[in-house]
């Protein structure tokens, strides 16, 4: 049986990997999902948690499975990955989190409360306490949904002016939206971290980033740590591929120790729904020790390749028109664009999209008004050349 002291100890997570011995990474059982009836899907959507967001690193299984056959005092695990994690990013302080949505939520509790312990008890009253969260409009999305969650009130600004204006003395922090798909089309630019930074520190309030679309490439997140982001939300299991309800709260020592006060194992506070347990904790640090080792350059050559194949074979396809949609800002992500006449070639998107969806193998796409979307990021080698063939097989029958 392998320890906690093993997993734990020596040069660092990363030697217990099997990959780190030279053993080749565990596959996964065959069949359960068929077993439950069941089909899986090829991913052209991204990393959307709806489709499993991503695909967990194979050799962390045998890790996260030996964490979970012992006890282990979990505010300890807290304090052993939390530094190492913080060491990986290069920042003061880091937890695990549920996800970078847990985050979001307990870094707002962690603005709000400090380590006032009464106040962690009385979330989301907050009487007697900061209650405004500033928002740029360009910023909104359902997911700051985890920022109300605490309870405050969302205050929508336009322009540095209406920012410096709308900070007062009930405001506890800012949310600032790191990256998202599709922003490189938004109509207007939003006002930039390092301003967004500057008028906290004079104004009073802490600036908690999003960045759970802001990876690939690790680096990303090292320069939000130093610029002095107060906090920077991660998600643990969309590129980074730790376990997919996984994700990591990093920043200032004082506020993520407010937010470990306002979350899981502590009964009486708003976090305690967002629990983390011990073999999660292990897998994720895992993963960032292999994720910011990565080559990713190397990885952006993977995709490319694989979204030029999948673009030129569909170009060969009459009557279709192919593209690619804009990287995003903060990350480069291959999207493959496929337009047509439906009229001439009688073939409606929508029928399109649930043939690939409901064919052998099944291919998930996201759609535009008049065109589909091939998200080539974090795919098998050999996956582009499948769906190639499955536009061909469909195109074919029309």
């Amino acid at each position: 049986m392998t320890s906690r002291r093993r997993v734990l100890g020596g040069a660092g997570l990363l030697g217990f990997l099997p990959f780190a011995k030279g053993k080749a990474a565990p596959t996964p059982a065959s069949g359960i999902y068929s077993r439950l009836g069941i089909r899986p899907v090829i991913n052209c959507r991204g990393t959307h948690t709806v489709l499993g967001a991503s695909k967990i690193w194979p050799e962390l299984h045998e890790a996260m499975a030996a964490a979970s056959s012992e006890y282990v005092m979990l505010e300890e695990l807290h304090d052993k990955v939390g530094t190492r994690l913080a060491e990986l990013i290069g920042i003061e302080s880091a937890m695990v989190t549920s996800g970078c949505a847990g985050a979001i939520q307990l870094g707002t509790c962690a603005c709000l409360t400090g380590l006032d312990g009464q106040k962690v008890r009385q979330l989301p009253d907050l009487t007697g306490m900061k209650s405004e969260v500033l928002i740029q409009r360009i910023h909104r999305n359902g997911y700051d949904h985890a920022v109300r969650n605490a309870g405050v009130r969302l205050i929508e600004v336009e322009g540095l002016e209406q920012m410096r204006n709308a900070a007062n003395s009930r405001t506890a922090m800012m949310y600032f939206l790191g990256g998202e798909s599709g922003d490189s089309e938004w109509k207007t630019d939003p006002v930039p971290l390092d301003q967004c930074l500057a008028l906290g520190r004079s104004a009073g309030f802490h600036v908690l980033v999003d960045a759970a679309n802001m990876l690939p490439p690790w680096d990303n997140i090292r320069k939000l740590a130093a610029a002095g982001t107060d906090l920077i939300c991660i998600s643990g299991g969309k590129h980074m591929r730790g376990p997919q309800c996984s994700g990591i709260l990093a920043g200032r020592k004082d506020l993520i120790a407010a937010a470990r006060l306002n979350s899981s194992p502590h009964p009486d506070s708003a976090g305690r729904p967002l629990k983390v347990g011990r073999e999660e904790m292990v897998g994720l640090c895992l993963a960032a020790e292999k994720y910011s080792r990565l080559d990713f350059p190397a990885l952006d050559r993977q995709y490319s390749s694989q979204a030029e194949y999948l673009a030129n074979e569909l170009k060969k396809i009459p009557g279709v028109q192919v593209s690619y949609a804009p990287h995003d800002r903060t990350r480069r992500v291959y999207r493959v664009v496929a337009s047509w006449d439906e009229k001439a070639l009688g073939l409606t998107y929508d029928r399109c999209e649930a043939e690939l969806l409901d064919g052998t193998p099944r291919i998930a796409v996201l759609r535009r008004d008049h065109a589909i979307l091939f998200v080539i990021f974090m795919h098998e080698p050999g996956d582009e050349k499948t769906v190639a063939r499955r536009m061909r097989e469909i195109m074919k029958r029309t």
